[in-house]
């Protein structure tokens, strides 16, 4: 049995107690009692403990969120739509709220809030890839960052959302993307405007040396730089 089929038992008999204990030790030893698996091989596929099972539980909601990208018909949404049928699709993939509000528990604490971010990035990473995105400049990161603020909003809202079908959830979400657009409007008006285009030059001309990660994942750093040494 591989590393990932224990991981894949361990998180599926984690769920039941993750409500109660939240992602803790006393989940990965209930869990694993539940599996059968033993001690060494729950330290071994997950080193650092409920942080590796709740992280993937988050991988694997970004696995059936691109398996239903890959599924799903967008060609007739605008592309705003699209973004938005990306983050919907993550958000129906939980198949317990409890679960995701356990995770923010964990990763609101200091020493795993990089874990967390990390995880959201990853997601609002995968969006973007799947829908097409070739940016291979600064707007790599722009378009992630702002999708990751997004994400992040309309998760806080998801949780407390009782509506009908998350009704209220996609209205808050469609709000939050619209925003967005209007600043990207801005941007662009702020570019038509020699005045601005001068003023903006040098910043612009920096920037324009920042590139997206090597998909080859040539080094551990975010991202590379196009100038001298």
């Amino acid at each position: 049995m591989s590393d990932s089929d224990v991981k894949t038992r361990l998180l599926e008999a984690a769920k039941a107690h993750v409500p109660f204990d939240g992602w803790s030790q006393e989940t990965m030893q209930a869990a694993a009692a539940d599996a059968g698996i033993e001690d060494g091989l729950v330290r071994a596929v997950c080193p650092r403990g409920a942080v590796d099972l709740a992280l993937a539980y988050h991988e694997a909601g970004d696995q059936e969120m691109l398996a239903r990208l890959e599924a799903a018909d967008l060609s007739e949404l605008k592309f705003r739509d699209r973004i938005a049928a990306g983050v919907r699709f993550r958000l129906e993939a939980v198949e317990d709220r409890e679960l995701v509000r356990r995770g923010m528990t964990l990763f609101s604490l200091p020493h795993y809030a990089m874990d967390g971010a990390g995880a959201v990035w990853r997601t609002c990473d995968r969006i973007w890839t799947a829908l097409g995105d070739t940016s291979n400049d600064v707007n790599w990161y722009t378009k992630r960052a702002t999708l990751s603020g997004v994400y992040g909003a309309t998760v806080l809202f998801w949780l407390g959302d009782d509506s009908d079908g998350c009704a209220r959830t996609w209205a808050f979400l469609d709000r939050r993307i619209e925003d967005v657009m209007q600043i990207e409007k801005f941007k662009a008006q702020a570019r038509d405007n020699k005045l601005v285009s001068a003023v903006m030059a040098g910043p612009l001309s920096f920037l324009s040396r920042v590139r997206a990660p090597d998909p080859g994942g040539r080094t551990g750093m975010p991202g590379r730089w196009s100038g001298p040494g």
